[in-house]
């Protein structure tokens, strides 16, 4: 009874307080304060809340493997993260499967012009919480013209003309994109248009893209040279990370659609070798994952028969490997490796890739008959949480028939930076390199070399590079400064453990002429660990403090133990720079006092207060010089082979010659002449450190291959590199 009164007269008090107020409101607006409306105006407030629509394509199967019709949304339950979700968009998609052919007709001019000139950038997104396509099979065409040869991409044209003209159903669209000359085109947005279609695929023009004619360096090498192919930006010279940029691009773009897609990547192979960013192959397949797109390849060379040795459009190998063998294994690695990747985009997100059939066709077949029958489940996730976790989604079904289900199981959350205070940007940073969801918002590239400091311990510098025009956006913005943040681990890739990391920071200040640099000129990071011999893992991310941005670049390498290098001359990496400067040079590298001057102190790069820069991504101007650097092992007096163990011991070292060769095409078109160095004094490895100045001024711009060559005629014993350049004018 009590407490009824008290709450009787809390109420009364309340009332006596708005009446109070409404009577005196038109004396207290005289007063308002803090706004820049005049008394007789009406306030207008906005209130914005944000949420976060996930969507789940669900397949219901039987025991016997048929779809499950009839189901309404109070048969289903989802949770998130074991947290029961609220439906808000239900739709049930029964698709055809039955074609009609269509008759041959000639495309109309008028289409032609139209498209060329209607080319764009994006797909068109559905208004958020309706389904756009409701009754409709999604699939787009997506033609990499960098990846394929001529011959390649008009027999994958051919494959998507013969697909819709016999194939194609009416509960298909189809969209059309192609990847070429650095962006993703959008030719036709999703369409049932056949006629259209089929004008487009006739008009999209075959022979303009680069090819992707592979660098290798194997076994089945050829001794003449191998074609090396780049586009404008240096950065983008690794051809891998840019296909799987575009491809992420792709899928964000159908990210804006609620239905099940399909994305058909026409390529001739994806070779990852050791310099690709294996992070840009985990952010493409997660992008997709959360976009709800499956990648279906299908390899356009079709079924390939090749010789043990290669085809006629390579030279000979040209070295042992020929008579041992290696060299017909290397071909055979090389051709499975180049599957591999296209395997792994398919396995990944849904879809399956197609191998070794000359009906290309057929890899569109099994993405139309992949998508039959499904029903959309779409919820406001209850984790307003922008952290870039992975959630786990659990999808049931009221329905005795229901045996099977499949379903994304579980998607990466949103990460926004400026949802994170000050205090929490340490552990924002710290948690991105954990995430198996990398952030590739910034291009990085890197150089991971070696050298032996003693018998068991190798000093491996990288360099790391981040195109400046990236970091100087911050100028816009205002920002007298930019701080990059760099976190670096490097685990062994057998056991798992962590062998070394690095933490650091540089900040860089952004006047007008500093920004000028900034967009010519990239910022260098470089760093070092001393490891043992074996594989390893590293990843490495670098983040813009003041626009937020974070890029990863993550591989694996190895250390090889030159100990174990008898035959040959046992070499260390091959470095080339086109340019040195000073260890104090902030614009390039960054300072850590006592760290950086003992890092200097081991890493061979470093001479005379100078600091070699490698390149890292190999492309040079005509009109400098390049350096080229490396050092050889002739361990206790190895060169004295020939002499008995006595003379070895007292006798003089003998020089090693080396010189450096470029070829192109079929021959060497240069040859410095060489030089003479002794190992240095006083030292177990016998270390022979090469230097050289190399004039590029007579070769012409192009793609050419680079080789090393060092001779020790006492030891008979000689060490080879090579490695592809660009040189630009």
């Amino acid at each position: 009874m009590r407490g009824t009164r008290q709450a009787t007269r809390r109420w009364m008090t309340l009332a006596l307080v708005c009446a109070a107020m409404a009577a005196s409101a038109p004396s207290l607006a005289a007063q308002t304060v803090g706004t820049n409306q005049s008394a007789g105006q009406s306030g207008t407030y906005t209130l914005t809340i944000d949420s976060q629509l996930v969507v789940e394509t669900v397949v219901v199967k039987d025991k016997e493997g048929h779809f499950v019709p009839g189901l309404a949304a109070k048969d289903f339950h989802v949770e998130e993260d074991g947290v029961p979700q609220a439906i808000r968009i239900f739709e049930h998609q029964a698709l055809a499967t039955e074609s009609t052919p269509l008759p041959v007709t000639p495309p109309d001019q008028e289409d032609i012009t139209l498209y060329q000139r209607l080319v764009r950038t994006q797909i068109a997104p559905e208004v958020p919480g309706k389904v756009q396509y409701n009754g409709h099979r999604l699939m787009a065409f997506y033609f990499d013209m960098t990846a394929m040869p001529p011959e390649d991409q008009l027999r994958a044209l051919r494959a998507a003309e013969r697909f819709v003209r016999t194939q194609m159903t009416p509960a298909d669209l189809i969209a059309v994109m192609r990847y070429q000359g650095g962006s993703v085109d959008v030719l036709q947005d999703f369409t049932a248009d056949r006629n259209r279609l089929l004008s487009i695929l006739e008009t999209m023009v075959v022979g303009e893209g680069q090819g992707s004619v592979e660098s290798i360096d194997d076994a089945s090498s050829a001794d003449t040279g191998a074609a090396f192919g780049q586009d404008d930006s240096e950065f983008n010279i690794f051809n891998n990370d840019r296909q799987l940029s575009a491809l992420m691009t792709a899928a964000k773009m159908l990210g804006g659609l609620s239905e099940k897609k399909s994305l058909i990547y026409f390529a001739s192979g994806m070779r990852m070798s050791g310099l690709d960013n294996l992070a840009q192959l985990h952010a493409t397949i997660d992008a997709a994952v959360r976009a709800g797109v499956s990648f279906w390849p299908v390899d356009a060379r079709g079924l390939v028969a090749e010789a043990p040795l290669g085809d006629a459009s390579q030279g000979s190998a040209g070295n042992a490997g020929m008579y041992s063998g290696t060299a017909a294994q290397a071909v055979t690695q090389q051709f499975q490796q180049s599957q591999d990747t296209l395997y792994t985009l398919g396995a990944d997100t849904g879809g399956k890739a197609l191998f070794d059939n000359n009906d290309l066709t057929r890899g569109i077949v099994q993405a139309q008959k992949a998508i039959e029958d499904y029903y959309i489940v779409g919820y406001y996730t209850t984790n307003t949480a922008q952290n870039g976790h992975f959630r786990r989604v659990k999808i049931t079904v009221d329905s005795p028939l229901a045996a099977h289900l499949d379903y994304r199981q579980g998607y990466y959350a949103n990460k926004t930076f400026n949802k994170f205070t000050e205090a929490d940007k340490e552990r924002q940073l710290e948690d991105a390199l954990m995430l198996d969801d990398p952030i590739t918002d910034l291009t990085i590239a890197m150089e991971i070399d070696y050298f032996q400091l003693n018998r068991a311990e190798y000093y491996v510098p990288i360099v790391v590079k981040i195109p400046g025009r990236e970091l100087a956006l911050a100028k816009r913005f205002g920002a007298e400064h930019t701080l990059i943040d760099f976190v670096c681990e490097v685990k062994d890739a057998t056991t798992g453990m962590t062998m070394s990391n690095v933490r650091d920071y540089v900040n860089i200040k952004l006047s007008d002429a500093t920004a000028a640099q900034l967009a010519r000129r990239p910022v260098e990071y470089d760093a070092g660990f001393t490891l043992f011999p074996g594989k390893y893992s590293i990843k490495f991310l670098a983040r813009d403090d003041e626009t937020g941005r974070i890029g990863t670049f993550q591989a694996q390498f190895t250390i090889p133990d030159l100990n174990k290098v008898t035959k040959r001359l046992a070499l260390s990496s091959v470095v080339l720079s086109s340019q040195k400067v000073d260890v104090n040079d902030a614009l390039y590298t960054v300072s850590r006092g006592k760290e950086q001057a003992k890092d200097d102190a081991a890493n061979p790069l470093v001479q005379s207060g100078q600091k070699l820069i490698p390149s890292v991504t190999r492309v040079f101007a005509i009109d400098r010089t390049m350096y080229v650097f490396l050092q050889a092992y002739e361990k206790d007096g190895a060169g004295a082979a020939n002499a008995s163990s006595e003379t070895a011991a007292t006798a003089a070292p003998t020089p090693l010659f080396a010189y450096v060769s470029f070829y192109r095409g079929q021959k060497m078109v240069m040859e410095t002449p060489p030089i003479a160095v002794t190992p240095e004094p006083a030292t177990r490895l016998g270390i022979v450190p090469l230097s050289f100045q190399v004039g590029l001024g007579k070769l012409a711009p192009g793609e050419y291959q680079c080789q090393v060559s060092v001779l020790d005629p006492a030891g008979r014993r000689a060490g080879f590199w090579q490695g592809p350049v660009m040189l630009t004018p």
